[in-house]
Order: structure tokens, then sequence, then C-alpha cells
């Protein structure tokens, strides 16, 4: 056998140019195992919540399986099953049962906070609230007006800051800001200082583009602008030096985690956003994004579950440090590691 495959070599190995099988390494799992360049756990996914004051507002949420919109009482049942199944970082959107042209009433969502607190320790399950005003103003746009119908940027960051505040007090382990609104960052840390919440970190919506992306969370949220739409604040999506200025505006400002959206159309500023700031930058897998998977799947043309995760894998591949997505609680099921 030895002599046999001895005398299949070329007499002159020297004249042979060496031929580069890069499927070498992807012959077996073993060996893409091997190489594989990311990797993560479940305890980097983020699941939203939505919570509603009205009990006739709960409902499954159009174009997101396996999400619905919940009471306090049912979003006690959800964190159970959710912890079960490995989540611990969750973001939760508060549902208002009516909305304000100011003067806003958070008390639903502060007392959901509480009663979420109590079942699970800070070592358990880490509480991020979405800040904003769109589910909570007249008109759902993330700022407020003046007379002139023209944006009331103070106005706008003392209510943000009333609601970090609320919310803190009851109990959230973190604010993330997604306004994106000049200033937010350092008027909610300033408030948050002042009233003794100096470890509640900000998790700031940096780099938030005006998509066409965000109709299912809208729907959940009940946040649609009543006019015009969010082109004033929102980044267009043309604009990757504004992306990378709005990120780097919200480091200096004193946030501790910064996060492109959507996401999978944001692969290409997360690294270079990491880079600039020194932060840790997740990507939030939006709704229209997590819906266009599942319609795939359901018309046969995608795994459901496999596109899931490859999608995840692209996120973390692109530098994401973090992941907020519908599906964190199917990560066991996908097989990612607990931590």
């Amino acid at each position: 056998m030895l002599e046999r495959n001895r005398a299949a070599l070329p007499s002159s190995l020297d004249t042979l140019a060496p031929t580069r099988r890069l499927q070498r390494l992807r012959r077996t799992a073993p060996l893409r195992d091997l190489v594989a360049e990311t990797g993560f756990t479940r305890s980097q996914l983020v699941q939203p919540l939505f919570i509603v004051e009205d009990p006739a507002d709960a409902r499954d949420i159009a174009g997101l399986p396996g999400n619905a919109r919940l009471t306090p009482e049912s979003a006690l049942a959800r964190l159970d099953a959710d912890l079960e199944s490995g989540v611990r970082q969750f973001l939760l959107f508060p549902v208002p049962a009516r909305k304000h042209a100011r003067d806003f009433e958070p008390a639903f969502i502060c007392e959901t906070i509480a009663l979420l607190r109590r079942r699970a320790t800070r070592e358990d399950a880490t509480f991020w609230l979405d800040t904003c005003l769109c589910s909570y103003t007249a008109d759902g746009h993330c700022c407020l007006h003046d007379a002139r119908g023209e944006q009331d940027l103070p106005a706008t960051l003392d209510a943000l800051a009333g609601l970090a505040l609320d919310y803190a007090a009851a109990g959230a382990d973190g604010i993330a800001p997604s306004d994106m609104n000049d200033g937010r960052v350092a008027a909610l840390r300033l408030a948050l200082d002042a009233a003794g919440h100096d470890l509640v970190p900000i998790m700031s919506y940096s780099a938030k583009f005006a998509s066409q992306l965000y109709g299912p969370f809208r729907g959940a949220a009940n946040s649609a602008p009543k006019h015009g739409d969010r082109r004033r604040y929102q980044i267009d999506v043309r604009a990757r030096r504004d992306a990378l200025a709005s990120s780097q505006r919200c480091a200096d400002e004193g946030a501790d985690l910064l996060m492109v959206k959507p996401g999978m159309s944001s692969l290409d500023l997360i690294q270079p956003i990491a880079d600039a700031t020194g932060l840790a930058v997740g990507a939030y897998q939006v709704s229209g994004e997590y819906a266009a998977l599942a319609l795939l799947a359901r018309e046969g043309f995608a795994d459901f579950d496999a596109a899931l995760l490859e999608s995840w894998h692209a996120l973390r591949r692109g530098g994401a440090a973090f992941i907020i997505t519908y599906g964190a609680r199917l990560g066991r099921a996908l097989g990612l590691a607990a931590r």
C-alpha cells in the first residue's frame, strides 16, 4: 500500500503549485466548528415584551409569531416561561390605554416593572425599558411639538427624563432611549445621576434609521404617527456618516451601550461604531426583519429556525455584542448554550 501511494506522487514536487482547497475545512461539522468565527450564548439575546394597560388590547401580534401583547398579569407567566428557556435580558415596551398631548401617566408600566422585579431578582433577569414618547403621544410622534407644530426639544427632553426616572424608581435595570432626539442621552444621564440612579445604564438606540421595516412593531406598540413621518429625527438610510456621528454623540453624552436599528440592514456600521467609540454595540433585529423570515417559512421557502439562527450569526459576524430579537426565547431550542 505504501509503495502504491508513493508511486502516485509526481516525480518533481517543486514544479507543482499547491491547490488551495477551501472546502477542506468545510467537510465535516467538527471541522466547521473548529474554525467558526462567531459564537454566542442565550445570555446575549434580548427578548422584547409589550405590556398593555387595557386588558382588552392583549392579543397575538400580527407578523410576529410567538409574540403577544401582554397584561401585567400575563407578563408574569410569560416571564416564567422565558426564564425557563434561558432568556435573561428583556426590553419592555409600554402600551398605554390612552394617549395625551403632554403630561403622560406611566403608572401601569411602573406597576408592571415592580411586579416583574418581585418575581425575578437582578441576577435572574435584566429589565430594560424602551424610553420614548410615541406610544404616549396623541399624534404618535417621538417628540413634543409647540403651537407652531415645530419640535419642542426642551419639553421633549424633560418628558423623556421624567419617564426614565419613573422607570428607574420602579425597579428598571436599564433605560433604552429610542427617540433619536438631539441631546437625549445627556438629559437622561444627568437626571438619573441627580436622582441617585447613577448605576442604571443607558442602552442608546444610537443609529436608528427611518425604515420601512417597523410595521409589525408599530401595530404592537400602537405607535404609528398620525401625521407626517419621523424623518426629521430618525436617520436617513443613505446617511452613513450621520449614523456614525449620532453614535459618537451618544457615547460622548454617557451611553453605556449602543445599538443599530434595523440590524440586518446596518451590518456595515456595527464594527465601525464599536471601533470608534470603544463601546459594545448591539443590533435590533426589527419586526419587519423577523416577520420576513416568518413569511418565508410560512410559504415553504425556508426553515424558520435555521433562517433565524443564520441571521443571528450574520449579526454577530458583523460585530454585534448582543442581539434584540423577537425570537430570543427560541435560543435554547436552536442549540445555543446558556452562557
